[in-house]
């Protein structure tokens, strides 16, 4: 199987390593055009004929192509690579708010995958959702998925219109907890801490808590009650919050973001 990936930028980047590294795809079966050449220490072992800066038959003999160029540039990459395309070509977007419907007009093809990626796919860590128009068969998506598994976990949703609730919640979601740790960083510093005994005691906390939750069956808030004694500092923490509607904000904050992305997708 060849893949070709439109876009050698971060997400192109991390594909192609991704790939590699799970032993999906070899390196002498992905295909790379890029507007500019691409320096050798970011081509993960792919030999310098694989990398392309003009569309040719050749990178278009690709089985899947991967469209990981900046939204913006779209309509202009479509008029470009659209002779070369043809019906048989399952197209993998990882392009925000270009709609599955605006790829198959531009393109002239049929068979489309979109999705939504999240910033931690750069260490295989990844949250992506996906969906794809009805012309691409259960063994396309079956190894589209496959694909993207190698970056780290996917969903699968029947509803496009769910990508934009998705940019809200796992596309944006690691700034949000960044913030939140940055808070208690600062939290910690104010307390007393060094900067770099913060981040440590904020970073193992935050890693921590997600295994914990991630190997049990409890829900948040059964953990929280368990740490949260009748009384003590965790509960003192919590009626701040709670005076203060933190949770209603983070759901304002979410749908703030939501209804941006549909807004960028119009």
């Amino acid at each position: 199987m060849k893949i070709a990936i439109v876009g050698f930028g971060n997400m192109g980047q991390t594909y192609a390593n991704s790939f590699m590294s799970s032993g999906f795809v070899g390196a002498s079966d992905i295909l790379v055009l890029n507007r500019r050449e691409v320096d050798e220490k970011f081509r993960f072992g792919i030999d310098a004929i694989n990398f392309y800066t003009e569309p040719n038959a050749a990178i278009f003999s690709s089985d899947i192509l991967i469209l990981a160029v900046k939204p913006q540039d779209f309509k202009q990459l479509a008029s470009v690579i659209k002779p070369f395309l043809n019906d048989e070509h399952v197209v993998l977007s990882v392009m925000a708010g270009i709609s599955i419907e605006t790829m198959q007009n531009e393109l002239g093809i049929t068979k489309i995958v979109r999705s939504m990626p999240n910033i931690p796919t750069q260490i295989g860590e990844g949250m992506t959702v996906f969906c794809a128009s009805n012309a691409v068969d259960r063994k396309e998506l079956f190894i589209v998925q496959n694909l993207i598994n190698t970056t780290g976990k996917s969903i699968y949703i029947d509803r496009e219109e769910m990508l934009n609730a998705a940019t809200a919640v796992s596309g944006s979601g690691p700034a949000y907890v960044f913030y939140f740790m940055q808070a208690m960083i600062e939290s910690a510093v104010k307390l007393g801490f060094s900067a770099s005994e913060a981040e440590f005691l904020v970073s193992q906390t935050f890693s921590g808590s997600v295994q914990l939750q991630n190997r049990s069956k409890l829900s948040n808030e059964a953990w929280i009650q368990r740490v949260a004694s009748k009384g003590g500092t965790t509960e003192a923490a919590l009626s701040i919050f709670n005076q203060l509607k933190l949770q209603e904000i983070v759901i304002n904050g979410v749908d703030s973001a939501n209804n941006r992305a549909i807004e960028l997708g119009a």
